[in-house]
């Protein structure tokens, strides 16, 4: 059951006669839990709604499209609390973050709501049979598995958490139940790298098709890793065996299935300074959101949209600057210069922002600071605006990870700043102008 705490105005709710502060216990008899259960059976023609408004119990009866929504209004887009992670993984990024961010930053969600309704990776170390019963009855599909290893020995190892290795029999579970599943795993060097992989690629593979897609993505390990299991990074030749390890499988793969199935993510590439492949090999681009494509994919739309450019697109003067993290760097700057030799009249400087608040090692553009920002950029040239990337910016708040706002760190620079998306076409439209969210100091 759970609250309703306001109705659309106009909607079917409200003219229904259903008050905020009315308590929402079933729909057509079904008990409601959260969303997911509000969704699904909110999806017939006819609906009946059990509430409670005090001591009394009332029926509802509303008559409408399918699918449409009733406009009902509750505290919190899960209609629950988020469902905490029970793990301690040996590589969670969350126990390496410093001490002082807010407090939402430090909380684990290890949610299966979120891995269908956001794309969030579970671990599955917190689903009951209900739960899955649940997921096959529903057919909710995507589910995003972090898997990290196969070996259910190891897997208990790595994540700490006695029921880790036999969850894993709910992959196959949610596999003959027809749904589709996405795979990640987090490769730890010497853990479960090397004949370790091997093994999970191979068990992972007998899954196909429902497992459409996995992903390999290096340990993110920042500066602050006091008393937690040593882990070390890969090297530039260690990245490259790990690249040519998991393209030997996928082509394999390629050979028995038609399709690649497994990936590694682009700082694997960046890192080893190995050529980025082709556009077509990442297949649907299904990891996008892992990183794994997202530079082969920047780059194809950037190279599109800058064929269509209107002449008086290609001649508006623009003198402008972009900064981002050392792992996108140059890859950014072969696509301004590409742009610099189309469009005459703009001017564009870009810089590397070291990321020294997560202690160096953290190079993604996503997780750039505003104080290093600050810091760094200061007393540059900047132009007229700073371009960065809007993963910077945390959907709560809208802010930098390190509570820094937009607007403080134009003020802090001295110019406006623009926000694109990871798409090639809006790079594009920023760098000229055209397109991006424009961000003023204070």
């Amino acid at each position: 059951m759970v609250t309703i705490i306001d109705t659309e105005r106009g909607s079917r709710a409200e003219r229904a006669g259903v008050l905020a502060g009315d308590i929402l216990l079933s729909i057509n008899g079904h008990e409601i839990r959260d969303v997911l259960d509000y969704r699904f059976y909110l999806a017939e023609r006819e609906i009946t709604l059990q509430l409670h408004r005090g001591a009394e119990l009332l029926d509802i009866c509303i008559r409408k499209q399918m699918y449409d929504d009733i406009g009902l209004v509750f505290e919190t887009p899960l209609m629950d609390k988020k469902h905490s992670c029970t793990n301690k993984c040996i590589f969670c990024f969350i126990d390496q973050l410093p001490p002082g961010m807010r407090d939402t930053l430090y909380f684990k969600d290890d949610d299966s709501r979120l891995s269908f309704l956001h794309g969030n990776y579970i671990t599955m170390t917190n689903l009951s049979k209900q739960d899955i019963d649940r997921i096959k009855e529903m057919h909710i599909s995507p589910v995003n598995i972090s898997v990290h290893t196969t070996n259910p020995e190891l897997r208990v190892k790595m994540m700490h958490n006695r029921f880790a290795g036999e969850v894993l029999g709910y992959i196959r579970q949610l596999a003959d139940a027809g749904i589709k599943l996405r795979g990640q795993i987090v490769l730890c060097r010497g853990i479960n790298d090397g004949a370790e992989l091997d093994r999970t690629l191979q068990d992972l593979a007998e899954y196909y098709p429902a497992m459409d897609s996995v992903s390999v993505v290096p340990a993110g390990l920042t500066g602050h890793r006091e008393n937690l299991y040593p882990l070390s990074p890969f090297t530039p030749e260690e990245c490259a065996d790990v690249i040519r390890q998991v393209n030997a499988f996928g082509d394999e793969c390629v050979k028995r299935y038609g399709e690649r199935i497994f990936y590694c993510s682009d700082e694997f590439y960046v890192k080893s300074g190995t050529p980025l492949p082709p556009y077509e090999y990442w297949g649907d681009f299904s990891q996008i959101e892992n990183g794994v494509g997202m530079l082969s994919s920047l780059g194809h739309e950037f190279e599109f949209a800058l064929s269509m450019l209107a002449d008086e697109e290609k001649n508006t003067p623009r003198n402008i600057s972009v900064a981002t993290g050392e792992a996108a760097y140059g890859f950014i700057s072969k696509l301004v210069e590409k742009a610099k030799k189309a469009c005459p009249h703009l001017q564009c400087r870009v810089y590397c922002v070291k990321n020294v608040f997560f202690g160096g090692q953290v190079t993604v553009a996503g997780l750039i600071t505003g104080r290093d920002l600050a810091e760094q950029l200061s007393g540059n040239s900047l132009g007229e605006e700073v371009l960065l990337s809007r993963t910077m910016l945390r959907a709560e708040g809208d802010m930098f990870l390190c509570n820094m706002t937009p607007e403080e760190l134009s003020e802090k620079l001295g110019v406006p700043l623009r926000f694109s998306d990871c798409d090639g076409a809006e790079f594009l439209d920023a760098l000229l102008g055209l397109g991006g969210e424009i961000r003023r100091k204070a």
